[in-house]
């Protein structure tokens, strides 16, 4: 299996991105992670999505950590400095969250505050569901967990087909084109910054089609007894979308509906937050995150 691996030189220079490079081995492959601020009680794991990397969180990273909270804020395999698998059969909804798992085993990650969007949300409840004792409380923004139910939209289902067949896929102006705010240049290139060619961008083409749209999709049991485990998650679950994305619009009041520890938080909009709710408005979602641990030591 060939893997490929961006060059340190991709990354010199990032506007706003001054954080030292630190790395584990998952499965024979190194992922990259931003370890920030020191508490030995209380750490964020931020979890990116499609099809960014832990450049995503670069506004949100300061305003927690100078909180006091430990911030741990990786690339997922396939994205930003972690390693990159060239085979698209070689990644899976399943391996994803396996990756992760054996992540927060190899950094014995404890009292997680745990801070996902887009994908960082289908991975990261089924971890918090699959490893309970290991999450202290939840904050969940333009995400959900699938479980093969309802008609996918005709959107997604094309969104599906553009990232598997378009000759050109642009990550920075994807993401960009996610956002209410306009991007720079310089912000834009950031994220294209860990796919020098398209044969590093295999996980971000086939991210879209791992999602589980149909009930006989081999990720549905365990998501379903993920959702098992929220339906009882007692622990504090806050809520935090954007109000300018259509993809995950209503997402937050069924987590609020569901979600046993969601009940009396004190749930955000967070107003002109597009889909990449951080680029738009990081800061405001950083200083929710921090009210949100103190209001429930």
């Amino acid at each position: 299996m060939k893997i490929l691996r961006t060059p340190d030189e991709a990354f010199e220079n990032l506007p706003d991105y001054p954080f030292a490079p630190h790395y584990t081995e998952v499965s024979g492959l190194r992922m990259h992670y931003v370890d920030e601020g020191k508490n030995p009680h209380e750490t964020v794991l931020m979890l990116h999505g499609e099809p960014s990397w832990s450049y995503l969180y670069r506004k949100m990273i300061p305003v927690v950590a100078r909180a006091g909270y430990r911030v741990i804020a990786p690339d997922l395999i396939g994205f930003g400095k972690s390693d990159k698998l060239t085979d698209a059969s070689a990644y899976s909804y399943q391996h994803y969250v396996d990756w992760m798992k054996g992540f927060i085993k190899n950094l014995d990650l404890r009292n997680i505050t745990l801070v996902c969007q887009d994908w960082g949300g289908l991975i990261g409840l089924r971890l918090a569901a699959e490893n309970e004792s290991r999450f202290r409380r939840i904050t969940a923004a333009n995400t959900f967990l699938p479980n093969g139910k309802g008609t996918p939209s005709e959107a997604f289902l094309q969104w599906q087909t553009y990232a598997k067949t378009s000759p050109t896929f642009n990550i920075g102006k994807i993401v960009g084109g996610g956002c209410v705010s306009k991007l720079s240049p310089e912000t834009i290139a950031a994220y294209d910054a860990p796919f020098p060619d398209d044969s590093y961008k295999v996980a971000a083409r086939i991210f879209p089609s791992l999602v589980p749209t149909s009930p006989d999709d081999p990720a549905v049991p365990a998501n379903l007894k993920a959702w098992e485990v929220l339906q009882r998650w007692e622990k504090p679950f806050l809520t935090a979308f954007g109000d300018s994305d259509p993809i995950t619009k209503g997402g937050d009041a069924f987590f609020q509906k569901v979600v046993p520890g969601a009940k009396g938080q004190k749930h955000i909009t967070i107003q002109q937050g597009g889909h990449f709710l951080q680029e738009d408005k990081g800061e405001e979602w950083a200083e929710a995150i921090v009210s949100f641990i103190k209001e429930n030591p």
